[in-house]
């Protein structure tokens, strides 16, 4: 057993070095076209909270701010499929928005719509986002993980992100996998509209 341990333990270091020089050599390649400052907008849906009492819209805030980023504008919409749907489209229509996040309405209860308000809208649907986001969320919540529709798409040149309502849930997503990954997204989403 122990030998066979070893076995996969050399193995496994080798292909290691063989990718982290495959890495470094697109490294160059793909980050040519990552936004040096990218230009937040947070949407928290909710028919319950205002902006003063937004637990998980202050964490998505803070994730922004310290990756260095700007936080463009804030808003708070009703769980409503119009009012989710208005709201988005209008935001990545603003020159100076370069990402959306939104927290809240991605359950599984009546009222939960932000998923089906913003995914006409989405040109292109990232799903290793929300596959992402649900294998990082499974040690916090276990299986509980399938009532969660996290989901991200790129609609008219920006990216798109919808994590949930929890502040536990909008911190992982927005500081363990949007802030990391936003400036390169968002480059190339809009490259071709420069």
């Amino acid at each position: 057993m122990s030998d066979h341990g070893g076995h996969g333990h050399h193995d496994g270091h080798d292909d290691d070095d063989h990718g982290h020089d495959h890495h470094d050599h697109g490294h160059d390649h793909h980050h040519g076209h990552d936004l040096e400052t990218v230009g937040y907008a947070v949407v928290t849906v909710s028919s319950s909270r205002s902006i003063e009492d937004d637990p998980a819209g202050d964490a998505i805030v803070a994730a922004v701010e310290d990756a260095g980023d700007e936080l463009v504008t804030r808003e708070l919409v009703r769980d409503d499929y119009d009012g989710v749907q208005g709201a988005i489209n209008n935001l990545v229509d603003r020159d100076d928005v370069d990402c959306v996040v939104t927290t809240g309405g991605t359950g599984v209860t009546p009222d939960d719509v932000t998923v089906e308000a913003v995914d006409p809208l989405f040109d292109k649907r990232l799903p290793g986002f929300g596959e992402l986001f649900r294998a990082m969320s499974r040690e916090e919540i276990g299986t509980m993980v399938v009532a969660t529709r996290a989901t991200a798409g790129v609609a008219d040149g920006v990216p798109v992100f919808c994590l949930p309502g929890s502040e536990n849930a909008a911190l992982l997503g927005a500081e363990g996998i949007i802030a990391p990954e936003a400036p390169h997204l968002a480059g190339l989403a809009s490259r071709d509209e420069d």
